[in-house]
This record gives structure tokens, C-alpha cells and sequence, in this order.
């Protein structure tokens, strides 16, 4: 009769423990990696945003261009900082309804206190997400609003 060791255990077989594993992560792997490239998407077109109506606010605030608020040239400047953002390449040209940019801009004029004179610029964007049906939006609507006091 052979002796076994009672404290020794019998080696059992774990071919499918990492497959079945792997089964089970991947789809919180795929979502996370989605929500984070989607993220990456909503950061950068916050910053471009920024950046177009800053642009466009400067452009409109020139004293040779504050008289007729030309919007049509200050959606050019815009369009140039939004070139790299999603949904917006170089064949974009107009900054109207329809478009993924929309700019709208107001000049106040200044109240009692003796304010000065300003140009108000809103650019509005909407960046179209990899969207999860029932758990994330398939798009976003993002507007940066800038103010900037007419010079000259």
C-alpha cells in the first residue's frame, strides 16, 4: 500500500479560470475605455471652444470692425481654432444653424453707470459622442460665452 501525505492536495486543472475571467472584464474594460475616449473628445472641445470665442471676441472688439459686428468674419477666426475638434474640418465655412459651430454675438451698449462699451460672443458646439444606447448620450451641446470691452 502506497502512503499519501493527507495535507497534501490533489492538483486540479485551471484551463478555463483566465478565459471565463476575461469573459467577465471585458465588457467594463470596453466601457471604460469608451467613457475615457469620450472624455478625452469632451475636454478637448471645451478648450477649442474657449479658445474660438476668445478669438472671435478679440476679432470683434477691433474699433474698424465694431460698428457692424461682422459675424460672418469673426465665425472664420472661430472655425480656425475648432479645426482639429470632432465634426469640424476644413470643409466647415459657416457658423449658422445646422452647422456643428453655431457664433452669435451682441454689442451692449453701456448703461447709466458710465460702463464701457462691449462685445458679447457665444459660440456653441455639438460634438457627437460613441454613444452607449441607454447608458450615454449620443451627443453634447457645449457654449462658451465671452465678454470684451470695445477698444479705441
Amino acid at each position: 500500500m502506497r502512503y499519501t501525505c493527507p495535507f497534501r492536495r490533489v492538483p486540479r486543472r485551471r484551463a478555463g479560470h483566465s478565459a471565463v475571467e476575461a469573459a467577465l472584464m471585458l465588457p467594463w474594460l470596453i466601457f471604460s475605455f469608451m467613457g475615457t475616449l469620450d472624455l478625452g473628445f469632451v475636454t478637448y472641445s471645451l478648450i477649442s471652444l474657449e479658445s474660438a470665442a476668445r478669438s472671435a471676441a478679440v476679432y470683434l472688439s477691433n474699433p474698424w470692425v465694431n460698428t457692424t459686428l461682422d459675424t460672418d468674419e469673426a465665425c472664420k477666426y472661430a472655425l480656425a481654432e475648432m479645426r482639429k475638434a470632432p465634426n469640424v474640418g476644413p470643409s466647415e465655412n459657416s457658423c449658422s444653424g445646422g452647422h456643428p459651430v453655431q457664433l452669435s454675438a451682441t454689442l451692449n451698449t453701456p448703461g447709466t453707470e458710465g460702463t464701457l462699451r462691449t462685445v458679447t460672443v457665444s459660440v456653441t458646439y455639438t460634438i457627437h459622442l460613441l454613444a452607449i444606447p441607454g447608458i450615454m448620450p449620443s451627443q453634447v451641446t457645449i457654449t462658451r460665452t465671452v465678454e470684451c470691452p470695445l477698444r479705441g
